[in-house]
């Protein structure tokens, strides 16, 4: 008896840790793509050709998250806590979209150009705002 009873009580503990564990483990892909968005906008509207840059890599942030390529640990992260990376976190079928939003962050935050570099926020904005999630 002493058996089943440890068995039982050791059975629970590893179920409610699972049940703990779970919505840790799972990102909110929905929240990172509308800071990834919100961060576009900011980038768009600066007038701070650093800042542009800087919130565009917010962006590139948000989306690959710390794990990710272009992840730059110097930047800020507004996305820490909502999951792994939008595009790990995002269903499959938004994948895409989302690579080529990222693309366009990352046109911008290298544009040496101003001008150009706000016009990247915009699209980015743009194209993060479409999606659906």
């Amino acid at each position: 008896m002493i058996r089943i009873h440890v068995l039982s009580a050791a059975f629970i503990a590893a179920v409610m840790v699972l049940v703990g564990v779970s919505p840790v483990m799972a990102g909110d892909a929905r929240q990172q793509v509308a800071t990834a968005a919100a961060h576009a906008g900011m980038a768009a509207a600066a007038a701070d050709d650093k800042m542009v840059r800087g919130h565009l890599q917010h962006v590139v942030n948000c989306l690959v998250g710390p794990a990710g390529e272009g992840f730059d640990a110097a930047q800020a992260n507004p996305c820490k806590d909502q999951g792994f990376g939008a595009i790990q976190d995002a269903p499959m079928d938004k994948i895409p979209a989302l690579q080529a939003a990222l693309k366009m962050a990352r046109e911008g935050a290298a544009e040496s150009d101003g001008v150009k570099a706000r016009e990247k926020a915009v699209a980015t904005q743009s194209a993060l705002s479409k999606l659906s999630m």
